[in-house]
């Protein structure tokens, strides 16, 4: 394609001269209200530039085909050291740079705690005063407010919890010590249930809640408790010590503090503002997306939306929609505290309306890539005249496919592209009416439509412009909303948006009834047809009828939209401003967290809790539940003792499922490897290697899969043996200078919190520094005689080379241990989990369309829904959560050979897709939930064909799972939906040219149908697309499948 003059993409030579332009029709100026009639484009500005031909500028053309000078070494290198003090100073005044450059001074001043005596005397005598510095490198300040306060919040409940288990396994300690005279009983009761106990309990709490500032806050608490539990001695000596769980505690608060006062002190990020700005980029890609798809399904040309252009705004709105979320959740506590609750739950409306919005842009693309496929099929009927029969091909053998193409259409009037014209200047309505007469085509001339390409044309030639006029009007819109630029933030709404889009809409609506009710009456129902093509002229209607009708969602839930922004204006301009800390009344959360879950509020979905492991719904039973649940179910009970069995059997399921023996694994681990800290004659080889810190090494590498504890265990130990090296290193340089040793720590963490801020590896990042600290600045406490117990590596002349290899040593068997564990006690296989997983979730969602969505639109509301609001976000969290098994398996080393992640990723894709394809369905049902006649007459005369398609796609989805489960290829004779989608689009069609049935059906009921054709059209395409990927895995018969052993 080829650009104009005027900008515009010029249509292919092969369709220039059959579609004459659009006429011009009336549309709303946004800002005025004022109805105005020119032509418009819908090109976006990135698609008309990036079509332009020809270099940028004429400098380009003038250094072509000759020789540029040579500049001297000498300015080559200052211009490249210009450049590169250029990038860094951007980089440095970037959101990620100035993050790192907060991490690194609140290291700096975490330092102190150990390097300036005054602050270093306020932590007593001991020799772990380094925890201050490490507590800032994982509560580090590069995050926003919002995130500091939950970070906060997070660190005083560790806090308390570390408290409580300590001061605990104390008194128990000395009740048995002292009062019973059973130190062993009392030093073993503290050992399972306090050290094992209390260490599963915080690594269940962390793999259950999946956190990363739950993660860290885990982190801090096994710090504490490893600390007072197995190196204090206070437990051991059957002594209570409150100074050694103060000084503990001590050191994360001032950590924390250290770490919040950056946060909120220096270049502070607000939540607000981000979600703000997102919004700003959100609403300017569903603009962009929806200015292009409306092009595209008018040009009937595919390629705008494959162009870079449509994929770049595509790629962007869900990047910046997965960043919305996330400073949605963070912008939530700063209203909190600041006591704008009111405000946090309207922007959470916003975005969910804006999810809404995206949605129906899902829906416009889906109608387009069907009329886009069905004209790629259209030529296969062959040429089509009047005069003709509709399935006679009249192509010569000699002429090619394209010469039959255009033949076939030159009396139709086929798909031809649209001319666009450059804006103009409006002219009024009255003064052209004249030109409505002439450049419009009369309707009742029109003949009879033979072929479901002409139904295309008809349709684009007479709702074109209206579809048009409207999209452009809503583009406008757009491109306001909904704020203004930085740092204010003013709200953009102007208030004649709201009436000027009324009016719009209920132009396009009309114009939508009047053009539908001509095409249906035009066409050709006098002949008989195969029923692959009646389903193909219904097909057409279902893409075409699907895009109005979606396009006119869109506009209607941007009147949600409007209306939000309106509320948020006049909430954020009240004067005085209205405050409220409702939340802190917990007791009322208590009493409306039932009534939330039956409302399905869906502000508060991240509320909702989840249910079983690896977020399974609870109606979920795991494959290994259910193989056993199906020994006793098989057989009837026949005595009491069988009964009280399967009762116990049930009582006990919660122990069965993986969170729970994962939480339990844990602790057992811990608890044995901290056993030498209770025994006398091993706690002193415990204390020389530096046991805790193995430990706490076990509880960061295990995790809940083994590719998990891998991927933790090599990070844990490289990051270690890394930090080591940098701290005998730095020791060596500075012999000991307080000075050097905080020069050389403040450069150190500028390079982790690059790792942690930028590149994504803040487990990487944070190991190094943990380990510089045990090394480097442990050293120094020595050196300054902080704890005079301490003379195993050299006391005031420490033996840095010793101390470094002593970490090593303790952190490779912490490793070590945690991947035994891992490993052979209850082993969780992130492949046969996510195998498990997938399989599970495809049997779900072939019992899920089993229920005939639309069956319950025949009697109202229904017990037996097609998808409940709970159900779907449970479905979803399940997706993300096999994501998560997917990138873990990677991780899993098996002889068979590598985990395919490529060709998994694509499946998960296509699953999420049929997924989002069950929501588009849903989001249309619970629009009514209660059918009109016509919907009710037209469901009931097609209810067989349902039925069948219905049991065709749960049938496809078991064959999946099955195959999935087993590994095994799928059947040569794959069964389809295809045939069974066809009888049911050809019913419709004869249903509509069936007067006495049809009578009193409006365009609006078949809308549903329609939304019901294209999801199982999409579910057929996906279910296709995984059935060739299950091939590709499992397509070569293992023999040993077929030994019967």
């Amino acid at each position: 394609m080829t650009a104009t003059g005027n900008g515009s993409i010029a249509p292919p030579k092969t369709r220039r001269s059959f579609r004459p332009n659009l006429r011009q029709a009336t549309f709303i100026a946004p800002r005025t209200g004022e109805r105005v009639r020119r032509a418009v484009t819908l090109q976006s500005p990135a698609l008309e530039a990036a079509n332009r031909d020809g270099p940028a500028d004429d400098s380009a053309l003038l250094t072509q085909g000759r020789r540029l000078p040579k500049t001297s070494t000498f300015r080559a290198i200052q211009q490249d050291c210009e450049d590169r003090i250029w990038k860094l100073w951007a980089f440095t005044n970037s959101k990620n740079g100035q993050g790192i450059l907060k991490c690194s001074l609140a290291y700096l001043i975490g330092s102190m705690a150990t390097f300036v005596p005054v602050i270093s005397d306020l932590l007593g005598q001991q020799d772990g005063k380094h925890m201050v510095a490490t507590v800032t490198v994982y509560f580090h300040p590069a995050r926003s407010q919002g995130s500091m306060f939950e970070a906060v919040g997070l660190a005083f409940l560790a806090f308390i919890y570390a408290a409580v288990i300590s001061f605990s396994s104390m008194g128990v300690s000395i009740l048995f010590g002292r009062t019973f005279n059973l130190m062993v009983l009392g030093h073993t009761i503290v050992l399972i249930v306090f050290c094992g106990g209390g260490l599963g309990l915080v690594g269940w709490v962390k793999q259950r809640l999946a956190n990363p500032l739950v993660n860290v806050a885990c982190s801090l608490t096994s710090l504490a408790l490893i600390t007072v539990l197995t190196k204090e001695g206070a437990v051991q000596a059957v002594e209570y010590s409150d100074d050694k769980v103060e000084q503990v505690m001590y050191m994360i608060l001032m950590g924390v503090t250290a770490a919040t006062a950056v946060c909120f002190l220096i270049r502070p990020i607000s939540a607000r503002k981000e979600l703000r700005q997102n919004m700003i980029h959100v609403t300017d890609s569903l603009g962009d997306m929806l200015a292009m798809i409306t092009r595209s399904f008018l040009l009937g040309n595919e390629e705008d939306l494959e162009h870079r252009a449509f994929i770049a705004a595509s790629d962007r709105y869900r990047t910046v929609f997965a960043s919305l979320t996330k400073n949605l959740r963070e912008a939530k506590f700063e209203h909190y505290v600041l006591g704008t609750e009111a405000e946090y739950q309207l922007e959470a409306n916003l975005v969910k309306c804006m999810q809404r919005m995206a949605q129906n842009i899902g829906g416009l693309r889906s109608a387009a890539t069907t009329q886009f496929d069905l004209l790629s099929q259209a030529p296969s009927y062959g040429g089509v005249t009047p005069s003709a029969s509709i399935y006679t091909p009249v192509a010569a053998p000699n002429m090619s496919l394209a010469d039959s193409w255009l033949t076939s259409h030159e009396n139709c009037g086929g798909l031809t592209a649209i001319h666009e014209h450059p804006e103009e200047d409006g002219m009024t309505e009255d003064s052209s009416d004249t030109e409505q007469q002439n450049g419009g085509e009369n309707f009742d001339s029109l003949p009879t439509m033979q072929s479901p390409i002409e139904i295309f044309d008809k349709f684009i030639s007479h709702l074109g412009p209206s579809m048009k006029s409207l999209a452009y009007t809503l583009k406008q819109i757009l491109d306001e909303l909904p704020y203004g630029p930085a740092p204010e933030f003013k709200i953009a709404v102007n208030t004649q948006f709201h009436t000027s889009l009324v009016q719009a809409i209920r132009l396009y609506s009309d114009a939508r009834t009047e053009a539908l009710a001509l095409l249906y009456g035009k066409k050709d129902s006098g002949s008989a047809r195969p029923t692959e093509l009646e389903a193909d002229f219904e097909e057409v209607a279902a893409s075409c009828g699907h895009f109005s009708f979606s396009l006119q969602d869109f506009a209607e839930e941007m009147k949600v939209y409007l209306d939000i922004l309106d509320d948020i204006k006049e909430e954020t301009e009240r004067l005085p401003r209205r405050r409220s800390w409702n939340w802190l009344k917990f007791w009322r959360d208590m009493t409306t967290t039932e009534q939330l879950s039956k409302t399905g509020d869906m502000e508060r979905d991240s509320l909702i809790a989840l249910n079983g492991e690896m977020d399974v719904p609870s109606e979920m039973v795991s494959p290994m539940d259910r193989t056993h649940l199906t020994e006793y179910t098989s057989e009837k009970a026949r005595s009491l003792t069988s009964a009280y069995t399967r009762y116990l059997w049930k009582t006990l399921r919660v122990f069965r499922r993986d969170d729970i023996k994962f939480g339990i694994k844990v602790g057992a681990g811990a608890a044995m490897f901290a056993l030498p800290s209770f025994l006398f004659s091993t706690r002193e080889f415990y204390q020389h290697w530096r046991g805790e810190w193995g430990l706490l090494s076990y509880m960061l590498v295990c995790s809940m899969t083994i590719g998990a504890s891998n991927t933790t265990g090599f990070a844990r130990f490289f990051g270690t043996c890394l930090g080591a090296i940098c701290a005998v290193f730095t020791w060596t340089a500075s012999q000991g200078n307080a000075f050097v040793l905080a020069a050389f720590g403040w450069l150190m963490s500028l390079g982790t919190s690059y790792l942690i801020v930028a590149a994504g590896k803040a487990p990487l990042g944070r190991f190094i520094m943990l380990t510089y600290n045990l090394s480097a600045l442990y050293a120094y406490s020595l050196s300054v005689r902080d704890d005079e117990d301490d003379d195993d590596e050299g006391g005031v002349n420490p033996m840095i080379s010793e101390i470094a290899v002593h970490r090593v040593v303790a952190v490779l068997s912490g490793c070590l241990w945690g991947l035994i564990v891992t490993r052979l006690v209850w082993p969780i296989s992130a492949r046969s989990k996510f195998k498990d997983g997938l399989s599970l979730l495809w049997l779900r969602m072939g019992l899920i369309w089993k229920r005939d969505p639309l069956a319950m639109l025949l009697d109202g509301e229904s017990p037996n829904a097609y998808m409940k609001l709970r159900e779907e976000f449970e479905l979803q969290r399940f997706v993300s959560r096999l994501e998560n098994l997917r990138g873990a398996a990677a991780s899993e080393f098996e002889l068979r050979g590598p985990f395919p992640k490529a060709a998994y990723g694509r499946i998960l894709k296509s699953t999420s897709r049929m997924l989002d394809a069950f929501h588009a369905m849903n989001v249309v049902i619970n629009k009514d939930l209660k059918a009109s006649d016509g919907e009710a007459e037209l469901l009931r005369y097609t209810i067989g064909e349902r039925a069948q398609l219905c049991s065709r796609i749960s049938h496809l989805f078991q064959v999946l799972a099955s195959s999935m489960k087993l590994e095994f290829p799928l059947n040569d004779a794959f069964p389809s939906t295809d045939h069974a989608r066809d009888r049911l689009l050809a019913k419709i069609f004869k249903y509509r040219r069936d007067d006495s049935v049809a009578q009193g059906t409006t365009d609006e009921d078949y809308g549903l149908l329609y939304a019901y054709a294209l999801v199982t059209g999409q579910l057929s395409k996906e279910i296709k697309e995984i059935g060739k990927e299950i091939e590709i895995l499992f397509g070569v018969l293992d023999e040993d499948l077929f030994k019967l052993q």
